[in-house]
């Protein structure tokens, strides 16, 4: 329960933010895109803190479940019964069909194959004309929850990111205390042992690697709504670096990790646009750079830095 605290009181905060000043529209809107992010952050920190599998493919899980958002718009289909659990399955499917040649590798090879695939998905989107193809798709209106525009009302929207944000969190640190997850992590830290105990590391990292994407899958769905635009960028390999970033700017030492760091990066990506113009990137690039290389352990293992610090 110690170890969890950190998650909950982040999560608590969220849920209080639209009443404690955080109220104003374009900050809820903010607020809904960095907990978006964080879903994806998280379930990108399931397979690489839980299994040490380092993906630069993971956008397109969400590049899948936004496209399945936009392929049943177009269609008429927009009550969030029917979108929600094909977004999910498309972004689960892609997951499990590159998985089972992926998941035979491991480091530099791992990392090369997840981005050949994020890249053939990438120009695959791209040259769907019927969608947009370069120049994107913009929704009629955002998905339908029981007949009703829940969505449009950007605090209903604020606390069902919320609520698929603690689901994501909950489910993953399920998987990760679970007898599977220990023996994700063992195969993460010796594989040869786990294979002399008589386990097969390859099909729990497969199906650490689909939970993983069906929760991209979900993370997509609610970019598409949050945006009302869907683009072939969604999968682009920048993005995926991003996530990678988020989670290791966050730490590695735990779930909520990811979450923080999504928050951070979102906010102040949005800050130094907002105050340094199309400069931006000059003063952002160096910051992460030196986080990276100064918060050996995240954000969430700054307080254990300073202690550390200041015992010294």
């Amino acid at each position: 329960m110690r170890r969890d605290l950190p998650a909950l009181a982040i999560l608590a905060l969220l849920a209080a933010a639209p009443f404690i000043g955080f109220g104003e529209g374009h900050v809820l809107t903010l607020l809904a895109r960095g907990m978006i992010f964080g879903v994806a952050a998280v379930s990108l920190a399931l397979i690489v803190g839980g299994a040490g599998l380092v993906s630069l493919g993971h956008a397109a899980m969400l590049g899948f479940g936004a496209y399945a958002v936009v392929i049943l718009d177009k269609a008429g289909i927009t009550d969030a019964a029917i979108v929600l659990p094909v977004a999910i399955a498309a972004a689960a499917g892609f997951a499990l069909v590159t998985g089972v040649i992926a998941i035979r590798t491991t480091g530099v090879h791992f990392i090369m194959i997840t981005l050949a695939f994020g890249q053939m998905a990438f120009f695959t989107a791209a040259s769907l004309s019927a969608y947009g193809g370069d120049d994107g798709y913009t929704l009629y209106g955002r998905t339908e929850v029981l007949g009703r525009r829940l969505m449009e009302n950007r605090l209903a929207f604020h606390f069902i990111c919320l609520g698929a944000l603690a689901l994501t969190w909950l489910v993953c640190r399920l998987v990760l205390a679970s007898r599977f997850g220990r023996v994700l992590r063992a195969s993460r830290e010796n594989d040869l042992r786990v294979q002399a105990v008589g386990l097969a590391p390859y099909g729990y990292r497969l199906t650490g690697y689909v939970i993983a994407g069906a929760l991209g899958g979900l993370a997509g769905f609610l970019l598409a709504n949050s945006a009302e635009f869907v683009a072939p960028a969604y999968l682009s390999w920048q993005r995926s670096g991003e996530l990678l970033f988020m989670v290791i700017l966050g730490g590695l030492g735990g779930l909520h990790g990811a979450m923080l760091g999504a928050l951070v990066f979102v906010v102040l990506e949005e800050y130094l646009a907002h105050a340094l113009g199309e400069h931006w990137r000059l003063v952002f690039g160096p910051m992460l750079i030196l986080s990276v290389l100064f918060l050996r352990g995240g954000l969430a293992g700054l307080p254990g830095t300073l202690r550390g610090l200041r015992r010294g």
